[in-house]
């Protein structure tokens, strides 16, 4: 029944009326048989987990059969043969988790507004009018619109953080190497990785458990898993978190106002603290960052697929972005990872008298989305770079960050804080995004002008 509500949503909001632009692919045969295999099994009284039957949309960067991945080109599914799920996904589909069908990116995750030429632009459930971020928009706006409670993303820039943000959901990127790559499109090997989209943070937890997966060798070393007690989160000792004034406040006036009153709840529900540190060379951080990740994007489609691919058909704000990926050097990369040394020598400082780092998760809120772009593209600099500016450590360290929704900015559009954690330091990450979302309480809960409730009867 649910299934069959979700269907009709997706139907309806992919309409004329709304043209929301969630998802790229949904197979409602596929969809319904196994709502209908979850359904068997609940009456036989095996359920697989407490996931079965729950719908999860996948961004179009990870394999989920039946569909092609496609990156969110027009070009990429059918020159790139599917044959098996992502890691995450098979991880989902034991746990008897319903695949919902392939959500809408920015293509080739090159860009932050969600704006797709080819598969039309995401718009936020909040106002439709502004974009709903990327490159995991439309995982983020399914789960605002309440289409499903979690979705799978990834990130290679802050592409599951930031919309999760501007949609007013979580959204959580583990330590580097902590979920598997396998089956995600190499686009960004040494920064991105699969990411959680979900309702709250009980439902990122869950997602979580269930696609962590340490019965496989990893090429890195990790500790053990834990999952946290989210019930125990007010016996946790003294947090210290670390801010840096300066960057902080390096946002529109909203934003830095409610982030602040977030952060002296924590203070007053809590009892924990902020400590004032200086994080150095942001920028260069930034732009090493950027080295990187254009460059991998180059050597990893440009033999099989760039090459002999028609610009044409990509959008006119990822054809630039290839551009500036491919005057990359050899010299260049290698001295963005020095960069990247010492960077994490940088943070390993914090992190002797920190237990997290915490920043906005954005600098503005969703901006308008403009006519002109969506046949085409957007390269919006100005936005862009204030989307950006709290994501890199996350990506580029590989460390853990997760965002909460704190608020919403005076034209009613939502506002996420930032914890960034330790290596491996992910179970701490969701007590102190659980800690915050009970401190906001119900007050931060607006239900989006585009939403549905799958679970009542209309």
């Amino acid at each position: 029944m649910v299934a069959r509500r979700f269907l009709a949503a997706v139907e309806e909001c992919s309409g004329p009326d709304l043209n929301m632009g969630f998802f790229i692919s949904c197979d409602p045969a596929d969809v319904l048989r196994q709502a209908e295999d979850s359904t068997r099994r609940y009456q036989q009284g095996a359920p697989l987990s407490a996931m079965d039957g729950v719908l999860v949309a996948v961004k179009d960067e990870l394999d989920c059969l039946p569909y092609p991945t496609s990156g969110g080109t027009r070009w990429l599914g059918s020159a790139r043969r599917c044959a098996a799920d992502a890691a995450c996904v098979a991880q989902l589909r034991a746990c008897g988790a319903v695949m919902a069908g392939k959500a809408n990116m920015h293509e080739l995750g090159a860009g932050t507004s969600g704006i797709n030429p080819h598969h039309g632009a995401t718009r936020n459930p909040y106002n439709v009018g502004r974009v709903s971020g990327g490159s995991s928009g439309g995982s983020a706006a399914a789960v605002c619109a309440g289409l499903c409670p979690v979705a799978l993303g990834a990130d290679g820039g802050g592409s599951v953080r930031m919309p999760a943000a501007l949609c007013g959901v979580v959204g959580f990127k583990p330590t580097a190497g902590r979920l598997s790559n396998s089956g995600l499109l190499p686009l960004n090997w040494t920064v991105g990785m699969p990411g959680i989209l979900a309702a709250t943070v009980e439902d990122t937890l869950i997602a979580y458990a269930a696609i962590a997966d340490q019965s496989k060798p990893s090429p890195l070393q990790q500790p053990e898993l834990n999952l946290p007690m989210l019930t125990r989160t007010r016996s946790m000792p003294s947090i210290r978190l670390a801010k840096y004034a300066k960057w902080f406040d390096d946002s529109s006036e909203d934003i830095r106002s409610l982030c602040g009153k977030a952060l002296q709840m924590l203070r007053t529900h809590y009892g924990w603290e902020s400590v004032d540190v200086t994080v150095p060379e942001i920028e260069e951080m930034r732009l090493a960052h950027y080295v990187t990740m254009g460059s991998e994007c180059t050597a990893s489609l440009a033999a099989k697929y760039l090459d002999s691919m028609d610009r044409s058909e990509v959008g006119w704000d990822v054809r630039i972005a290839l551009s500036a990926y491919g005057s990359f050097s050899s010299r260049d990369y290698l001295s963005a990872q020095r960069l990247r040394c010492r960077q994490m020598y940088f943070h390993e400082k914090i992190f002797e008298t920190a237990d997290a780092i915490v920043t906005p998760m954005t600098g503005v809120t969703a901006y308008a989305l403009q006519d002109d772009a969506l046949s085409t593209g957007e390269l919006d600099y100005i936005n862009g770079a204030a989307l950006v500016r709290y994501s890199i450590a996350g990506n580029f360290l590989g460390l853990p960050a997760i965002t909460v929704p704190v608020g919403y900015d005076r034209g009613g559009l939502p506002v996420g804080l930032q914890f960034i954690g330790r290596p491996w330091s992910e179970a701490t990450l969701l007590h102190l995004a659980y800690a915050m979302q009970e401190a906001c309480g119900k007050k931060v809960l607006r239900k989006p002008k585009v939403h549905y409730d799958l679970l009542t009867k209309e």
